[in-house]
């Protein structure tokens, strides 16, 4: 049982990581997600860019749902980056689109910290047919 909820825990943040992937398509999907124009072709590039990142971040994690060697690693990069974002927005304004994020990041949290606390308790064996 305690497997399958870490796996659940990890995948749901990897999946919350995933959302942001479709900003690689442009800024009118950018401007979706976070509810900023983006007229900036730089401006543009490097949130598509970050949009690549989260993909890859979000996907490390999914796979790591089931792959128990790389949760260490997935733990570690989804919470330092969940922490990051949560961090420097204390203080900050955030539009209603940045709140929506604020809160898939509080709750991407909150799975990663119940995951990495079930990796850290120590085996037990399970009953049989649970």
């Amino acid at each position: 049982m305690k497997a399958w909820i870490l796996s659940g825990a990890l995948a749901l943040a990897g999946l919350i990581h995933l959302m942001p992937l479709a900003g690689v398509l442009g800024g009118e999907r950018l401007a979706q997600l976070y509810g900023l124009r983006v007229d900036d072709p730089n401006l543009a590039l490097l949130l598509r860019h970050r949009a690549v990142l989260f993909g890859l971040l979000g996907a490390l994690m999914v796979t790591a749902a089931w792959r128990p060697a790389w949760q260490g690693l997935a733990l570690a990069a989804g919470l330092v980056s969940t922490a990051a974002f949560l961090a420097l927005a204390v203080g900050s304004p955030l539009n209603a689109a940045l709140q929506r994020v604020w809160w898939a990041d509080v709750v991407a949290l909150l799975a990663l910290l119940l995951a990495a606390a079930l990796r850290l308790l120590p085996h037990t064996q399970e009953p049989p047919g649970l």
